[in-house]
């Protein structure tokens, strides 16, 4: 397909990051925009699950949250066990105090694309595919203006540009901006580096509390963590797109991989995530006889993936090479999975990016030599907010990757052991729920 030669913004990258910030660019007022991505419609890994209060209230205020709120499952809280009992329950009620969405919705990444692509669409804006940018530079005849080349050799030449094409982003790797972990490269023997994720169905059908759809479970056992989110029958029809049909209910799971354990397979087979399950998982999904009284096997795998867990930030979010050039998303900053605050911080990033690009394509109507104060402000802001979530999901992983091996011979206890009691015992308090809820809501960090 044709791209059209000049536009004023260019959206380069069509996840939940991109497509948040033209729904915005809309919202605000600015239709001169062209949104690409390199793959086909659908064809992105989905892996994110949960959007927060505070991100539902963002799109809320850009009229983009209805179409997510009809699909979505309403979560009510976390839980945080052992592979057979509760340590903590957690609700999201505290939140009602602060926001009409005392909930966090969970909702695959790839049926999230494809709602906000819905909604673009009946916006009269369509996501060019497939396009893959492959280079920048500055425009010979006017200095504010970039030219982004393609692959297939078509240029567009934008005065904004948005880089929301990930974690192994061309636009940021063009532009010169570093990528790296904002405490050093020294953390490369994390225990809890490398992660598996799944979609699963199992026969038979697990039961029991950590079954219910309306929680997000974490186990903790032995120095691992362990994610078990119920979706239900919700969204078998998308999640199975691609492969053998199935009406049972489809749970994903994810696991951190022992650095000890070697490196995971690039698409976990069934045999190795069954083998996940019996190590880490809850007991209620087990195979095991000796842990599950009623053992269940995984019967379908109807997706899976690897990815790494360590953590990057760009050394800067706004530059100039001609046009003003943004980093949002996994291209601008990566982390842990922990919290569920990746794509979240992702979204709220492409809703206020979009409102600052707006007033400075405003002011620069008025004058033509505006400086970038507006953009500059934003984006140290922005790189600030980064850094804080990249603190809270990395004292998360810590907490999880706690053993229970003795701390010395003259103290029986461990790390772990401490850990669970005190949430065992913190748990039952008002301000400790009202805290979690409000760490993992976003309402403090948007």
């Amino acid at each position: 397909m044709s791209l059209p030669e000049n536009t004023t913004v260019l959206i380069v990258g069509a996840g939940p990051a991109g497509l948040t910030a033209a729904l915005s660019l809309v919202h605000y007022g600015c239709h001169d925009f062209v949104i690409v991505d390199a793959v086909g419609e659908g064809l992105n890994a989905s892996r994110a699950i949960a959007i927060h209060c505070a991100t539902v209230e963002a799109l809320a205020s850009i009229n983009a949250a209805d179409g997510l709120l009809s699909r979505a499952i309403k979560g009510k809280g976390i839980r945080i066990t052992s592979r057979t009992s509760q340590i903590f329950d957690g609700t999201f009620d505290p939140l009602k105090k602060h926001s009409v969405h005392p909930y966090a919705l969970c909702i695959p990444q790839n049926v999230t694309e494809f709602v906000l692509g819905q909604k673009l669409q009946s916006l009269g804006v369509q996501v060019q595919r497939p396009h893959r940018a492959v280079g920048m530079k500055q425009n010979e005849k006017d200095s504010r203006i970039t030219d982004v080349s393609f692959e297939d050799g078509q240029v567009i030449r934008a005065r904004y540009i948005i880089g929301a094409d990930g974690a192994r982003s061309i636009i940021r790797t063009v532009a010169g901006i570093g990528f790296s972990d904002p405490e050093g490269p020294h953390l490369t023997n994390n225990l809890l580096a490398q992660m598996v994720s799944a979609d699963v169905t199992f026969e038979p059908e697990p039961v029991g509390p950590f079954t219910l759809e309306t929680h997000l479970n974490a186990t903790v056992f032995s120095g691992n963590i362990f994610f078990l989110a119920p979706f239900g029958n919700h969204f078998n029809t998308e999640l199975t797109r691609d492969g053998k049909p199935t009406t049972k209910p489809i749970f994903r799971i994810g696991c951190a991989i022992p650095a000890k354990n070697g490196e995971p397979p690039h698409a976990p087979p069934k045999e190795y995530i069954q083998n996940l399950i019996d190590s880490y998982g809850p007991a209620c999904i087990s195979s095991d006889p000796s842990l599950n009284p009623k053992p269940v096997k995984v019967d379908q795998l109807v997706w899976s993936t690897r990815f790494r867990t360590h953590s990057a930030i760009a050394d800067r979010t706004f530059t100039r090479l001609g046009a003003a050039i943004f980093l949002v998303g996994d291209a601008a900053h990566i982390h842990s999975p922990a919290g569920g605050q990746g794509m979240n911080l992702a979204m709220r990033d492409a809703i206020f990016l979009a409102e600052a690009v707006t007033k400075h394509i405003q002011a620069s109507a008025e004058d033509p030599d505006v400086d970038d104060t507006i953009l500059q402000e934003f984006a140290e802001a922005r790189h600030a907010r980064a850094l804080e979530i990249i603190g809270f999901t990395k004292t998360l992983m810590k907490l999880a990757s706690l053993t229970y091996d003795p701390y010395a011979w003259w103290m029986p206890f461990s790390w772990a052991s401490i850990r669970d009691l005190m949430l065992r015992i913190l748990g039952r308090y008002d301000f400790v729920q009202s805290k979690v809820a409000w760490g993992l809501s976003g309402l403090g960090r948007r």
